[in-house]
């Protein structure tokens, strides 16, 4: 590959804000294919409530790291890094442009400038950790994690159980603060990243976050919920849409509560997911809709 003709697009943004329409577009323009960077996405099993693109969606289009781990399966932004950069080597030889997309700020991270070598974990912490945030909830995760590694507890998403437990596995396993591993220059890539940032106007947005929800339990999310109540305890249902369906099912609240709580908890993500986006200074920002306005930002910085 040679690092002045292949370019990788990424395009980041949160979720509800029109990602997967436009990547399509943007791989159908481009003839070429696209890799999800959607960590909720990977697992089987949870199309409905991580909003998997369906068939009619895709457009013919080749959507590559969707729905391919099973629910108890493990996956980290160092392995998807791997995994990807090693795909990448593969549809560089056909395409002098891949698009990568998705909401999980840390796995792009780790594909445009690398993650650094994380320790292996035992799987028993893991359990005991996973443990303890059922038996005590998220806010004594958080306590610990502010006295092993009080900068990294300044940066993490607090409302993310398994942002929050990975820290506190590196802590626990290496006695280093998480923070401390963060510290090497990034890596050189044999490709170009061109970053695009998607955003609406608030008020928009929030109002295409309600409606998502609905079009997902018009979809049958509940039932999807329910059949995946026995996995509660994995780290791929700690996440927005089963959690609030999962206290419905053990009778902490009725479903309208539950569905209120979907959608503040899904828009308090999205805020989250722009906090991070906007820290990162190589992304554009463009309306989504704007599809003229998106290639001529790509095209000015290829050879195009």
């Amino acid at each position: 590959m040679s690092e002045s003709n292949k370019y990788l697009i990424v395009v980041a943004g949160p979720t509800a804000v029109g990602k997967t329409a436009l990547c399509v577009q943007l791989a159908l323009h481009f003839h070429t294919e696209i890799i999800s960077a959607d960590s909720r996405q990977f697992y089987q099993g949870m199309a409905i409530g991580t909003a998997q693109p369906s068939i009619q969606e895709k457009q013919g289009i080749p959507h590559n790291f969707i729905d391919f781990l099973p629910i108890q399966g493990s996956y980290s932004a160092g392995k998807f890094e791997k995994d990807v950069l090693s795909k990448l080597i593969y549809l560089f030889n056909t395409y002098q442009y891949v698009v990568l997309t998705g909401g999980s700020g840390l796995y792009i991270q780790a594909v445009c400038q690398g993650l650094v070598d994380m320790p292996l974990v035992d799987m028993k912490l893991r359990e005991q950790l996973n443990a303890r945030l059922q038996q005590e909830g998220l806010g004594s995760l958080c306590q610990e994690l502010a006295m092993r590694d009080p900068i990294y507890y300044q940066k993490v998403d607090r409302h993310n159980p398994q942002r929050v437990i990975r820290a506190l596995e590196i802590c626990i396993t290496t006695g280093q603060p998480y923070s401390s591993l963060y510290t090497k220059q990034p890596d050189t890539r044999p490709f170009q990243c061109i970053q695009i940032g998607l955003w609406r106007d608030r008020a928009v947005l929030y109002e295409r976050i309600n409606q998502r929800v609905e079009k997902m339990l018009e979809q049958g999310l509940l039932e999807e919920a329910t059949a995946l109540y026995p996995y509660k305890t994995y780290n791929a249902l700690q996440t927005v849409g089963y959690q609030e369906l999962f206290g419905y099912l053990t009778g902490d609240y009725d479903l309208g509560e539950a569905i209120r709580l979907i959608k503040r908890n899904t828009r308090r993500y999205a805020k989250r997911q722009l906090t991070w986006f906007r820290k990162i200074p190589a992304i554009h920002w463009l309306e989504p809709d704007n599809f003229e306005a998106i290639i001529k930002y790509i095209n000015q910085h290829t050879e195009r």
